[in-house]
């Protein structure tokens, strides 16, 4: 999740196909819609969208307050049912001294495209849309082309701290690399994980 510094830095920024703002705290219609479009990822970026709720349009923190149910309200819509297949976000409350925002972290789904009551909403730029024939189609190659067996995706959150290196280079590493070649090399572990394809 973003920090402080990073949501000022969105809130000053242009609104964008990463970037949405809303004054409003229960237009479930919108949020959703936007949840949608941020995880079908249309431009490919890879990373994820921005929902910023208690500023508006003009780039301007409204000075709502945000309460707890609130937070739980938003975060009920991953599962309700109404988003397929359900979209991964994460959910946090800035309290700035001109009121709160509050901020949807939404990633790119792996299994696009994303639907909310059955249509794709992807961004055109700073606008939400509904998809056409084509950009349907290319969120089909989309997930075709990340369509893997469960131990050939990314395991999202992690990182090397949660490799058992020592397993790696004891167990994996010689049988994946020639000994003389590793007697050569001496490379760090983080380039010989990520060059055998465990790293990202």
């Amino acid at each position: 999740m973003i920090n402080e510094i990073e949501l000022n830095n969105l809130i000053s920024d242009l609104e964008s196909d990463r970037i949405e703002r809303t004054i409003s705290l229960d237009k479930i219609d919108k949020f959703c819609e936007a949840i949608c479009a941020f995880s079908n990822d249309l431009p490919n970026h890879n990373v994820p969208g921005y929902f910023l709720i208690g500023v508006e349009d003009n780039g301007k923190v409204a000075g709502i307050k945000i309460e707890d149910r609130d937070l739980q309200r938003w975060g009920s819509y991953r599962s309700d049912g109404n988003i397929l297949p359900v979209p991964s976000y994460d959910i946090k409350k800035f309290s700035l001294p001109e009121g709160d925002v509050g901020v949807l972290e939404v990633f790119p789904s792996i299994s696009p495209p994303v639907k909310y009551k059955g249509r794709i909403y992807i961004r055109i730029g700073a606008r939400k849309g509904i998809a056409n024939e084509g950009d349907e189609r290319r969120l089909s190659e989309k997930r075709a082309a990340l369509a893997k067996t469960f131990d050939g995706l990314p395991c999202q959150g992690s990182s090397i701290n949660d490799i058992n290196t020592d397993i790696f280079k004891i167990s994996y590493l010689p049988q994946a690399v020639a000994r003389e070649i590793l007697e050569e090399n001496h490379r760090d572990p983080k380039i010989q994980l990520s060059s055998l394809g465990f790293l990202i």
